[in-house]
């Protein structure tokens, strides 16, 4: 068996000791020269899971995908300089997606900043704004300076115990709160120089759950006024799948007065629900929006996605908002009145098992425009022509079951919501930021660290803004991308002020010739193309019957009807 080594400078044995204490096991390491006590670290422990990605942004992502799916975090290694600057835009989508992550930048020593030194910046709290903990750590002490000199030993035990209470402190809080946190490391040179042993045994600070009770009072007060509302409307944003029991599924399904509507991302499915918002509210009327205003909304999960949803809430406001979610509440609809700070099954166990169904028409009667609306949609979609919305109920009838797919922004998951989706897909989608980076990366990730087959739908602009996704060795081989290609940026058709002009294609729209094929001759995937409804269904179908290495498969659809074909859409609601 080979002999595990240490980097020979202590502080980063005791990350990866503290790292591995609190069970975080997988690192993305960017190749760099600061960083390298980290990397031999971490490389030569046995338990440790670690990947090499080039670029930090792609890097970033990619560890993103894995923590969202192994609900744990992962940690990011990288060198000093812009490189850590590069973990930015998966850092905030981190933040507001509730997902961990730890960030490890080696740095220059405190006095090397801002004097002319190569690859160096103000690393400390860069990301103070998007960050649930930032450790600024100590610079060690060259051994070689400490033999003799009883000072510096004692700074140096000084530092040590600084060092380790930080460490723990940035990672409980990754674990406790779900969310990124940033460890910034000053390394001395020499960087390379390794042991047989470790020479620092850090104290493991064992990590808090927080733990919130339902107080008597506020839930007396609350069932109050579920038993005699007559009018519930309970909203479904961004969630994880099997967080919700079947049970207070069921239970929400059997009271009349409960509409519960879901979104694509919510992962939540019941014959009873409306699973198409947009698809429903759409062309509602005055009289349609005050018949559907809730006396009370209660809202579980993260974003959400439908602009149409929140323009109604915040017009026709319930008269209480509650939001249920251990962390954090959004006052999206600017009338939240109570943040339950329980995951949503305690709370319902709490409080469905003590509510009453309260006689009303209020579910059957939204139900039954659902219905209607249903019937509209398939009469459209039968007699359009081959557009990006054909495309998507092409690919939701072909893709396999016991699915994952990953959603890239923002048209992409605007079109998903149209549909009904197959109960046995995991549906995800980076919708804290809502950016178009990092999508593919995201979904490589989240690939990997699954057990199930995954689908990356995506549209051009996102595709080839990460690229660069697609370079590194980690990507299973029955991984599928599909990338719908307009040859721009179809949403800006769809918004309001569009005009036809040089100025509207080249900074709005921005406007290509690109194709995929290159890219996947370049890094080993199969490549396959669809003009056509019927070169589509073909394609789709040959894609999942080859799992020996990753596909693309890339679908031209035309850039001018895309908007038209959809505005119609929702026309023929009225």
């Amino acid at each position: 068996m080979k002999k595990r080594l240490y980097s020979k400078i202590p502080l980063a044995q005791s990350i990866v000791a503290l790292c591995e204490a609190k069970g975080i096991a997988h690192i993305v390491i960017s190749p760099g020269s600061r960083n390298a006590p980290l990397t031999i670290s971490f490389s030569e422990h046995p338990g440790m899971h670690c990947y090499s990605i080039v670029d930090e942004r792609c890097a970033a992502f990619f560890a993103l995908g894995i923590a969202q799916q192994i609900q744990r975090p992962v940690a990011l290694v990288c060198t000093s300089g812009s490189a850590l600057l590069n973990y930015y835009p998966a850092i905030s989508e981190a933040f507001y997606s509730d997902i961990p992550l730890v960030v490890l930048s080696a740095d220059r020593p405190i006095e090397r900043i801002d004097i002319g030194d190569g690859q160096t910046i103000r690393q400390k709290n860069v990301f103070e704004n998007h960050i649930l903990y930032s450790a600024n750590l100590y610079s060690e002490v060259v051994a070689e300076m400490i033999i003799d000199d009883p000072k510096v030993r004692q700074k140096q035990h000084e530092a040590q115990k600084h060092n380790e209470r930080e460490i723990n402190l940035a990672l409980n809080k990754a674990i406790e709160q779900k969310g990124p946190v940033h460890i910034n490391i000053p390394f001395y040179e020499p960087l390379y120089d390794k042991l047989d042993r470790s020479t620092v045994f850090p104290k493991n600070i064992p990590v808090e759950t927080p733990h919130y009770w339902f107080s008597e009072n506020l839930q007396s007060k609350m069932l109050d006024g579920w038993n005699q509302a007559e009018r519930k409307m309970v909203l479904i944003g961004v969630n994880s799948p099997d967080s919700v029991d079947q049970k207070w599924i069921e239970c929400l399904a059997k009271d009349p007065s409960v509409l519960v509507l879901t979104e694509t991302t919510s992962n939540i499915h019941h014959t009873s629900h409306i699973n198409c918002i947009d698809q429903l509210i759409s062309t509602l009327g005055i009289k349609g929006f005050e018949a559907l205003q809730p006396d009370i909304l209660l809202t579980i999960g993260g974003m959400v996605v439908s602009k149409r949803i929140k323009g109604f809430l915040r017009k026709y406001q319930p008269k209480s908002h509650w939001h249920i979610n251990s962390k954090k509440a959004y006052d999206t609809y600017f009338c939240l009145t109570e943040h339950i700070k329980l995951e949503p099954n305690l709370f319902f166990s709490h409080f469905l098992e003590n509510t009453i169904p309260v006689k009303s028409d209020y579910k059957s009667s939204w139900i039954s425009i659902r219905d209607q609306r249903r019937i509209k949609h398939a009469e459209y979609l039968e007699k359009i022509t081959f557009t990006d919305l054909k495309v998507f109920e092409a690919l939701f009838s072909e893709i396999p079951d016991e699915h994952m797919i990953q959603l890239s922004n923002s048209s992409t998951v605007r079109y998903a919501q149209l549909f009904t989706i197959n109960p046995t897909f995991r549906v995800f989608c980076n919708r804290g930021t809502s950016g178009i980076d990092g999508s593919t990366s995201t979904a490589i990730g989240a690939a990997l660290a699954s057990s199930m087959p995954t689908t990356l739908i995506t549209g051009d602009l996102s595709f080839f803004y990460d690229s660069n996704a697609m370079w590194n060795d980690y990507i299973p081989s029955n991984f599928k991308i599909i990338v719908i290609n307009n040859e721009g940026g179809g949403i800006f058709r769809i918004l309001p002020g569009k005009e036809e002009s040089n100025n509207f294609s080249t900074y709005f729209e921005t406007t290509h010739r690109l194709t995929a094929v290159h890219l996947c001759k370049m890094f080993g995937f199969e490549y396959r193309m669809a003009h056509t409804y019927e070169e589509l269904i073909q394609s789709t179908r040959d894609i999942y019957k080859n799992n020996n290495r990753p596909q693309l498969l890339e679908i031209f659809t035309p850039r001018k009807e895309n908007d038209g074909t959809l505005i119609d859409y929702f026309k023929h609601f009225v």
